[in-house]
């Protein structure tokens, strides 16, 4: 017998987390010159690159499987503390400064950040940020991190086509693990925006409702959960 009444039953997220290698990469011409430029970071001025995406664009992963080939250490802007620039900036070695946009709100991170940008320079350490904004919208107080930000080199990742599309949903639902019916996919293609954070998000709240309701993945779900998302984001 169940512990909790039927409006009390708990949903449990029992999803597997986002694959994050390479292999799992899905190429397209989107992050065709953000690839590009990663696989070269030789050619960094500096030895320094901006990563700029929307939310769900593939920053994330980009930069797992970066700093996974490169021997980076992974940070949050959030999490930065000067005190830990020294730490991060090791000889010849490579950092990835996660969701930099966030340096303006946090703490310290502006300071850390700095440091940390004089610091890779004469160490010979790889500095990749990510961000989803270029620097001018960060809030940055500190001017001279404000125009180190502004001078880095950057790339960019774009909109997606419908192909990337596509296959980003297919990605999402096997990372959750969730069977979807048979043209599904497609329709969600021709229904909803070129948006991959839309995706992320969709995908989510699908498999909560599913679980919540106990039944699969459908088509009507999808249709419910697509307006109301559309209409948040409106």
């Amino acid at each position: 017998m169940s512990l909790f009444p039927p409006s009390r039953q708990l949903t449990l997220d029992l999803t597997t987390p986002p694959a994050h290698a390479r292999a799992d990469f899905l190429p397209a011409p989107a992050n065709h010159a953000a690839l590009k430029a990663l696989d070269r970071p030789q050619d960094w001025p500096a030895g320094r690159m901006l990563l700029i995406g929307p939310e769900g664009s593939g920053k994330t992963h980009l930069a797992a499987f970066w700093a996974a080939e490169n021997g980076a250490r992974r940070i949050s802007a959030s999490a930065l503390r000067p005190d830990a620039a020294d730490l991060l900036a090791t000889d010849g070695g490579a950092v990835v400064v996660e969701d930099a946009d966030h340096a303006g709100f946090a703490a310290g991170a502006e300071q850390a950040l700095f440091h940390l940008w004089n610091l890779c320079g004469p160490r010979d350490c790889l500095l990749l940020l990510t961000a989803r904004t270029p620097p001018r919208d960060w809030g940055l107080v500190l001017p001279d991190l404000r125009s180190r930000m502004d001078a880095m080199p950057q790339v960019r990742l774009g909109s997606p086509n419908e192909a990337l599309l596509a296959a980003v949903l297919v990605k999402l639902f096997a990372d959750r693990q969730v069977a979807v019916p048979a043209g599904l996919i497609d329709w969600l293609v021709l229904h909803m925006d070129r948006d991959l954070g839309l995706a992320r998000r969709l995908v989510t709240a699908m498999d909560h409702a599913a679980m919540s309701q106990k039944g699969p993945v459908t088509r009507r779900i999808a249709a419910d959960l697509l307006d109301k998302l559309s209409e948040a984001d409106a």
